[in-house]
């Protein structure tokens, strides 16, 4: 009876813990997801997936969607540490190389989050059939204006679940991701295809925001 009052105790004192941002658990992560955006004006939604590489700070991304009911496809390199981005085209093999003057985007919780509440998505009433996750909230001036986002993580793991933020043009977007995988199977996705090789490297006066980046590229479609 001790020893199991004594795990109780533990055990309560474990949920009691207020958890805490996990954005820097997320710096030594790569892996990919699916995701589902789409914008509360309804102007926007897109169905991807991305490849994320923290350590070799990195991103290949992949969307399929409508932008003011037209079908579009975007395909884009990052190399933050080399400073550029490739939008693929593949259907006329061309490739447009830009200067990328952005931080790169950690997924997982910035460090001046505030704690929103912690919930189970399911239920607990059955095991396996519950994921306990956190919600912050906060803002992101370097992004541009106030940038105010929330975003959900899984507790254990702090993987992905949904991410929601706000932009001048836009309104509020949100993400939905699935299928996480820890881990890149296939490297070989950020290196540009061979036509890109002759891209020659395009002005941009603006730093990239690739949050809204992508969406200005589809008002030219």
């Amino acid at each position: 009876m001790r020893l199991l009052a004594v795990l109780t105790c533990l055990l309560a004192c474990c949920l009691a813990q207020k958890p805490k941002p996990c954005g820097e658990y997320l710096q030594r992560q790569e892996g990919c997801s699916q995701s589902l955006l789409y914008a509360h004006n309804e102007k926007v939604w897109t169905y991807g997936k991305y490849v994320y590489d923290a350590l070799g700070k990195r991103m290949r991304l992949f969307e399929l969607g409508i932008y003011e009911n037209k079908t579009f496809n975007y395909d884009a390199i990052l190399l933050y540490r080399e400073g550029v981005m490739y939008e693929i085209h593949d259907h006329d093999k061309t490739c447009e190389k830009k200067p990328l003057k952005a931080d790169f985007f950690v997924l997982g919780v910035p460090k001046n989050s505030s704690f929103v509440g912690q919930a189970v998505v399911g239920t607990s009433s059955a095991p396996g059939a519950g994921l306990l996750v956190n919600t912050w909230t906060g803002e992101m001036p370097e992004l541009g204006g106030e940038r105010k986002y929330m975003t959900t993580v899984t507790e254990y793991g702090c993987i992905p679940v949904n991410y929601l933020f706000h932009t001048a043009d836009y309104g509020w977007m949100v993400i939905n991701y699935f299928d996480n995988v820890v881990g890149i199977t296939d490297p070989g996705v950020f290196i540009p295809p061979d036509f890109c090789k002759a891209a020659m490297m395009k002005p941009q006066s603006q730093p990239v925001d690739i949050f809204n980046h992508a969406m200005e590229n589809k008002k030219t479609l």
